[in-house]
């Protein structure tokens, strides 16, 4: 029978997914808590994301199961989110899940009242009972009694749970202890990965491994710093440098890079970066992007500009929207072959020795195969294969060099270079007209696509690749047409066949801001910091708490209980980190003291944490950093800029035996007459009228720099081989 729900009306693919369930589902909203409210039942709120393989089991254990279903409909009020289009809503209710469960995850499954006040959650149930726990019929069932029976208990514990979050919430900072200095967490933070750092095979910790760029980047500055502070010994700036050069050459050989069809998946579910979890999200894209970037600037190695080139080209072959915004995501599920009716995690990505053979043909196969670690009866350990959907299948995974794979054929470098490539665009071929593609999240995030514009507007400078600067370009473009109010300032959180009404989000906002300034670093034209600038006070107009930091809700948003503050990263950086960023930037091209006091407010906010777990939250040291180092500004004047700007550009790059001159800090700019930076900063009126180049740094500016020589002179001179 077919079945359909107020879902069908919603434009989140995710929520789609649900419209013909049995379930009789809402969308969060006020037709759901009205509901709930005359109906006087509890809410079951089920929160996860289009890509999420278990939100997939249980969609079809659970919500695809008509007794199920009806349980739910007769005793609940059942409302579905997308995390990703609604992430207030998430992280409300994850961190009550995860404050009294110890742990989270998606789907995640929340009991409320029909005020909208916790009492039960957790993540994934199975639909029936297991080694006696209760499955999600019998936890319905035992609810619904609970409910009828003593509705008010579990309205009081409701209540007790939101006072609890809100006096959290809305406390002023905790005083630590002592004051700790940047330099003083940056060490520790650097320590904690030093200490959990794995020698053998990169990245930090054990099992499961995700390439957490957040961490890597926070070393990459670390290491910039100690080329021009004395605060950080020479040799622990090797360290971290070494560390992230070592994980990223693991994580791109790994079989977490998909080497046909390019691009990163989520995770490593073992150790040695080998079987993936196999969605593709554009929120890592955008970040290793960066994080190839740097280690490419530093290092000059043509691999990692491979690697860069290589990411740009996934997102452009698979989510790049025509308008030229980015999707969200592909998803790890799959259908084996178009005529299966079962989808398997992986199924798009994964191959058998003989398919190879039959592909490449047996000379080329054995070449490709001994490169990528092909096994006849398969290269999955069983144990990384919980559900049997890998059995004999293969994760390409390179654990050769091309010289050590001709060597061992006694083949000359480039033939083998050449089968190797071939043979990835052979199979390429082949699973794009012999396999169904996973599903594609089509919906575009703000917030993930100012990372992308981010990722691609230094990826352009550092390759000399207008091209990259153009998608970024396009993209900010597709933003403010499509998902900006400019009557209000406002941001609107995503697009699908049209924008959503879902107003954005703190990360909407400091994560477009920082591709904005991102933006305008590559390009110089003022459109961007202007935008840039607009938004920040719109930003601090929605979002700021005046005890300092930014919550993650706007205060118009009346359908949150408890707005809360974030200062950890996850799979993206926290967005209190990105806005102190950004504030200290903005602060230092547009001379806006309030800015920096909120700079200095937003630090003394989170002091606490950062004394006791600073390693939580490298992306905020990164930024505390730059707040007390402060911006080294490059300032261009005159008409003739742009070799000025080339030389910038090229001597970031490490090349021929001359190491980068990039550093952490650096920030270009160009003092255009009558612009946004001469109206507001005096130091950029006084030389918009002059043919130099201005190194300024402490609120200084040296002299005048006349010839790219003399330019590059002065940038060497201010860091350490």
């Amino acid at each position: 029978m077919e079945y359909t729900n107020r879902l069908i009306n919603e434009k989140s693919p995710y929520l789609l997914q649900h419209a013909h369930n049995p379930v009789d589902w809402y969308p969060w909203g006020e037709e759901a808590f009205h509901a709930a409210r005359e109906s006087n039942k509890p809410i079951f709120l089920s929160v996860g994301y289009s890509t999420c393989h278990w939100c997939h089991v249980m969609e079809r254990e659970s919500f695809e199961n008509e007794e199920i279903a009806d349980i739910m409909n007769k005793h609940f009020i059942n409302i579905k989110v997308d995390r990703e289009e609604n992430p207030g809503v998430d992280k409300l209710y994850m961190t009550y899940v995860q404050l009294t469960s110890g742990g989270g995850g998606w789907p995640m499954s929340v009991f409320l009242t029909p005020d909208r006040q916790p009492f039960l959650g957790a993540t994934y149930f199975p639909p029936e009972d297991r080694f006696g726990r209760p499955g999600f019929k019998t936890l319905l069932k035992r609810i619904a009694q609970l409910w009828q029976s003593t509705p008010d208990k579990l309205r009081q514990s409701g209540e007790k749970v939101i006072a609890q979050l809100k006096s959290y919430a809305e406390s002023k900072p905790g005083a630590s202890s002592r004051t700790a200095t940047s330099w003083d967490v940056a060490s520790e933070t650097y320590g904690h990965f030093e200490s959990s750092f794995d020698a053998d095979q990169g990245g930090f910790g054990g099992a499961p491994k995700f390439p957490t760029p957040v961490q890597l980047l926070f070393l990459l500055d670390y290491y910039g710093y100690s080329r021009t502070h004395k605060e950080i010994p020479e040799h622990e700036g090797e360290t971290a440098l070494d560390m992230v050069l070592y994980t990223i050459d693991k994580i791109a050989c790994g079989g977490i890079h998909d080497h046909v069809g390019s691009g990163f998946h989520r995770y490593s579910t073992d150790k040695n970066w080998h079987v993936p979890h196999f969605e593709k999200m554009l929120y890592d894209q955008a970040q290793l992007l960066m994080t190839y970037t740097r280690a490419y600037q530093l290092t000059g190695n043509e691999a990692f500009a491979n690697v860069m080139n290589d990411i740009v080209l996934y997102v452009q072959q698979n989510l790049l929207d025509p308008q030229g915004a980015f999707y969200a995501a592909e998803d790890a599920d799959s259908l084996p072959l178009p005529d299966s009716t079962d989808k398997k995690e992986g199924a798009f990505c994964v191959w058998e020795a003989n398919e190879i053979v039959s592909l490449l043909g047996k000379e080329d196969a054995s070449i490709f195969n001994y490169h990528y670690f092909v096994k006849e009866d398969g290269n999955v350990d069983p144990s990384q294969d919980p559900h049997n959907e890998l059995q004999r299948k293969n994760v390409l995974m390179q654990v050769h060099e091309a010289q050590e794979t001709a060597d061992h054929f006694k083949l000359p470098v480039d033939e083998v270079e050449t089968v190797l490539k071939n043979g990835r665009a052979k199979l390429l071929a082949y699973r794009l007209t012999g396999r169904p593609k996973p599903h594609r999240d089509d919906k575009i995030l703000t917030s993930w696509n100012g990372l992308m514009i981010s990722g691609l507007a230094i990826s352009s400078q550092a390759l000399d690749k207008p091209e990259f600067k153009e998608l970024a370009i396009a993209a900010a473009k597709f933003i403010k047409t499509n998902l900006y109010r400019p009557e209000s300032g406002v941001l609107l959180r995503s697009y699908r066949e049209g924008p959503s009404d879902i107003e954005g989000f703190l990360d909407d906002y400091s994560y477009l801001i920082q591709g904005l300034l991102d933006l305008y670093e590559a390009t110089l034209d003022e459109q961007w910091i202007e935008w840039a600038y607009q938004l920040q006070e719109k930003q601090v107009e929605l979002f700021y708490d005046d005890n300092g930091g930014f919550f993650n809700v706007a205060k118009t948003d009346q359908t949150i209980l408890v707005r809360l503050k974030e200062e950890q990263d996850g799979a993206e950086p926290s967005s209190n980190a990105v806005s102190l960023k950004n504030l200290t930037r903005l602060g230092t091209l547009l001379s806006k003291q309030e800015y920096t006091h909120k700079v200095q407010d937003t630090i003394e906010a989170f002091q606490l944490a950062l004394t006791k777990f600073p390693f939580g939250m490298p992306a905020f040291v990164s930024a505390y950093l730059l707040a007390d180092v402060g911006v080294k500004e490059i300032l261009f004047a005159g008409e003739n800029i742009t070799d000025y700007k080339y030389t910038v550009e090229r001597c970031s790059v490490s090349r021929a035996g001359k190491p980068s001159v990039w550093v952490p800090n650096q920030m270009l700019a160009y003092a255009q007459k009558e612009g946004l930076l001469a109206r507001e900063n005096n130091v950029v009126r006084e030389v918009m009228d002059t043919q130099a180049v201005y190194i300024c740094e402490n609120f200084t500016c040296g002299l005048p720099l006349r010839g790219v020589d003399e330019l590059e002179k002065s940038l060497r001179e201010k860091v350490k081989d």
